[in-house]
């Protein structure tokens, strides 16, 4: 398999629907209102990134994280980038990667030269494993895992020079779930997305979190300036914006609240977070066919066929739009 052969969402089918542009895509998790900035001073965008710049990133960045120190942090262009960063600083092992779930972290990992195992539950991972990579909450199930639990995974991994590495993606909607505070404790290393949580995917921003000396081995594969100015104030803007966040939080549980209600009428809401809601439908297929006729992108799966990802339509005439090529 290749990357350009993994399925993502993101990017409407070409030659699908009535024609034209204008898609309605439903097939990412990515928030359907954006933080609203400032926009970034007009030199962020004509000068090389400022150390100053990237250290008020990391600062807000740690204090939203519940991190004190943010030497436990790297920056990079989206965790994307640092999820297939991960594997080559890390010797050759046995890697247990928990599905279904996002399937760049298994071939990265392959790539890299790891042998990997993938299994549907924590009880079935090869009791031989040095590293295991999950998703909380998971994508695209919305499974969670107990923070007590994934510690104590850590600790057993850490002991035979291993780690856990949490991809928090989504977990921007679940605080309570996340282990980010326990960032600097060995055999946890954990990945952050900015956009998803922040409506900015564009944004291309990503975290990874873990004990300082490994960070610094990061940073330095990385090199310098790993993210554009115009991000670094953006998100120093962004996570310092608490009343922001809690109304986001609250505005995206009652859409993922409404969204639940729409679907249930078409099949099995089996899984979802508060950035998109899993269903299961004989029809599915059918169903798919339908919406990208009227050019409305959802994600679908080829492992699992009875299942459609669902995201936030956001503003009224997304949701008028969906609602209609449902009943059609």
């Amino acid at each position: 398999m290749t990357s350009e052969q993994l399925h993502h969402g993101g990017e409407p089918p070409n030659g699908t629907g009535t024609g034209g542009t204008d898609w309605l895509d439903l097939s990412t998790g990515i928030a359907p209102i954006a933080y609203p900035f400032s926009l970034p001073t007009a030199s962020s965008w004509q000068i090389l990134p400022r150390l100053r710049d990237e250290k008020a990133a990391l600062i807000a960045a740690a204090h939203y994280f519940g991190l004190e120190r943010s030497s436990d942090i790297c920056l990079g262009p989206g965790s994307q980038a640092l999820l297939q960063l991960l594997p080559g600083l890390l010797p050759n092992g046995v890697v247990g990667v928990l599905g279904p779930t996002y399937g760049e972290h298994a071939y990265r990992w392959a790539q890299a030269g790891h042998l990997v195992h993938e299994a549907s539950s924590l009880a079935e991972l090869p009791p031989e494993c040095r590293y295991v990579v999950l998703v909380n909450p998971n994508n695209p199930t919305g499974a969670v895992h107990e923070v007590r639990d994934l510690l104590s995974l850590a600790a057993l991994l850490a002991a035979r020079d291993g780690c856990l590495i949490v991809d928090e993606a989504f977990c921007d909607v679940l605080p309570d779930r996340s282990l980010a505070a326990k960032a600097g404790q060995p055999g946890l290393l954990i990945l952050r997305s900015f956009g998803k949580f922040f409506g900015l995917a564009g944004l291309r921003l990503g975290f990874l979190l873990g004990p300082a000396a490994f960070i610094a081995k990061a940073k330095t594969r990385l090199g310098p300036w790993p993210v554009n100015g115009p991000a670094l104030a953006i998100a120093a803007q962004a996570y310092g914006d608490a009343a922001w966040i809690a109304a986001h939080r609250q505005v995206l549980a009652g859409q993922a609240a409404k969204l639940r209600s729409l679907l249930a009428a078409h099949g099995e809401i089996v899984g979802g977070t508060d950035l998109f809601v899993l269903l299961h439908s004989d029809r599915a297929t059918e169903l798919f066919t339908r919406l990208a006729a009227a050019q409305i992108h959802v994600r679908d799966f080829a492992a699992h066929s009875t299942w459609l990802r669902f995201g936030l339509p956001g503003h009224d005439a997304a949701w008028l739009r969906l609602q209609g090529a449902l009943l059609y």
